[in-house]
């Protein structure tokens, strides 16, 4: 296939590159510029003659706005057995109108017959539709959840988007079809290995993939915000492999809302939102039935043969797109410049200067902020902005609950209302939701011999006050950070810059920063 006299082809994530002889794996990385997170794993697949053809259920169809992706459906209808045979007539089709809810392509000539009367269409869906008159056909996505006579066939849609939705919204009267192509999917028939190691020695033709891109579903605002959560360091963790889904664990029993209904198939990114295992996060490598417990909330649009290839224990890159839009935690003068390029106008409230410390986003999710193209930023000064530095090793049970108590474990920036003060001690309570009503809080890292000054006790579940949290300011051998003997007490970090605490008053709000480092 390939001139391997003194060199090597490999194709990285896509693109193929030249390489000497004898290259390994990290020269391929760097060569070809690719995503790469260090200590991430990455595929390496030599595909061998003989293998098979998977039978084509998904196009990528290019327009002069971009490209998206779709489905069939997989019951067999008149109207999916005709894109198979004539999808590519519909190549270089001008778009015919558009709406609010849909846009058309064509027209072209057909041998459907049309249904007559009203239909209830959902979005992201695919038909052909001629009116009362099959010469002139036109191929319909629908954009929005609708209810309109097309003149479609009986059985209505044959397909659906899976990505690359906002093209739609993008396409107006002077743009077209440009290109269809079948997505062709083989089964593995050859060696393929996921390695951490970078030394490891490529051969010619060897197709390599460094990451994992995740296109967040519109349809699931709340869904992509828990996806982010769980990827913020840039890592999908593979806690568990099956045959059909690989799925990440480290936002197991959290409550998701339930908004995607949708059929899972093989790159479909989503996340169980009831019973034992919700929060779970899991990529489809495999096709999977629709349930009414796991929410859609993206779908893979590169390295779906990544997730294939990952063995429980090992993290894979993600990234997604969009990026996540978390504004919190930087000033007024960074949120500006960041939205400028999104076209996202930004207001200000609360404090006003450029170093005002935001501590709230409206709307909340990346999805509403792009909708609306508009934000708004509460500031405070960043006088009222405490730093704290948090033992992970230490007590990483008491550390879910106090994320949880403050906000955190969705946001960098946590928010704890000052319940009272005496002597030096600085007694707080949860703002967001009384998460020790479901997040157990058994003793660890108690203390010994004495508490230090500055850092930060959770009364544990052998005390009635299970959950409070308190800071004292000096050190103290008797009593912790809550008033509660050591026993009672578990030290999760300590309050970097103490002399902050010291003009609080009850029901001040103090906003809360890990300046620790890595948040994952």
């Amino acid at each position: 296939m390939f001139d391997t006299s003194d060199k090597i082809k490999v194709e990285v994530n896509g693109n193929w590159i030249e390489l000497p002889e004898g290259s390994v794996l990290e020269d391929a990385i760097r060569v070809s510029n690719a995503p790469y997170r260090k200590g991430t794993a990455v595929g390496i697949l030599i595909e061998r003659a003989g293998q098979e053809t998977k039978d084509v259920s998904r196009y990528t169809v290019r327009t002069s706005r971009g490209e998206f992706r779709i489905e069939l459906h997989e019951e067999a209808s008149p109207s999916r057995k005709t894109w198979v045979s004539h999808y590519a007539e519909y190549r270089d089709m001008p778009v015919r109108w558009i709406s609010r809810d849909a846009v058309a392509f064509g027209p072209f000539s057909s041998d459907m017959v049309p249904f007559r009367g009203s239909v209830d269409h959902r979005r992201f869906e695919l038909m052909f539709a001629g009116g009362s008159d099959p010469v002139n056909t036109h191929l319909i996505l629908t954009k929005a959840r609708h209810s309109a006579e097309y003149g479609a066939p009986e059985e209505g849609t044959f397909a659906k988007v899976i990505s690359g939705k906002h093209v739609l919204s993008d396409l107006s009267k002077n743009d077209r079809i440009l290109d269809i192509e079948p997505v062709i999917e083989s089964e593995e028939a050859g060696e393929h290995i996921c390695t951490t190691d970078l030394s490891t020695g490529l051969e010619n033709g060897s197709r390599i993939f460094t990451y994992v891109e995740i296109e967040i579903d519109p349809e699931a605002p709340e869904g992509a915000e828990h996806l982010f959560a769980v990827t913020r360091d840039g890592t999908f963790h593979i806690d568990s492999v099956s045959s059909s889904y690989i799925s990440d664990h480290r936002f197991q029993s959290e409550l998701v809302t339930y908004e995607n209904f949708e059929s899972r198939s093989a790159g479909s990114v989503f996340v169980r939102t009831v019973g034992y295992g919700a929060g779970k996060l899991f990529i489809a490598t495999d096709d999977r039935t629709s349930t009414i417990m796991h929410s859609v909330v993206g779908h893979v649009v590169k390295g779906l043969e990544l997730a294939k290839m990952a063995r429980e224990g090992q993290k894979i890159m993600i990234e997604s797109a969009p990026r996540p839009i978390m504004l919190l935690g930087m000033n007024y003068a960074e949120a500006e410049a960041g939205m400028e390029p999104l076209g996202v106008e930004v207001i200000r409230e609360g404090y006003m200067g450029d170093d005002g410390f935001i501590v709230t986003q409206t709307p909340a999710t990346t999805i509403g902020i792009l909708g609306e193209a508009k934000v708004t930023l509460r500031g405070v000064d960043p006088e009222h902005l405490i730093r704290v530095e948090l033992y992970k090793d230490l007590a990483p049970k008491t550390l879910d609950f106090f994320r949880h108590a403050t906000g955190m474990q969705y946001k960098p920036v946590g928010a704890l209302a000052v319940l009272m003060t005496y002597d030096n001690t600085y007694i707080f309570k949860a703002m967001e939701k009384e998460a020790d009503k479901y997040k157990e809080i058994l003793p660890e890292n108690t203390p010994q011999g004495k508490v230090r000054g500055g850092e930060i006790g959770v009364t544990n579940q052998a005390a009635k006050r299970a959950g409070m949290i308190g800071v004292k300011l000096e050190d103290n051998d008797l009593f912790g950070p809550t008033g509660e003997r050591f026993g009672s007490t578990n030290i999760i970090g300590k309050v970097v810059d103490t002399g902050k605490l010291k003009n609080l008053k009850e029901d001040d709000v103090v906003y809360i920063i890990d300046s620790s480092g890595d948040e994952s």
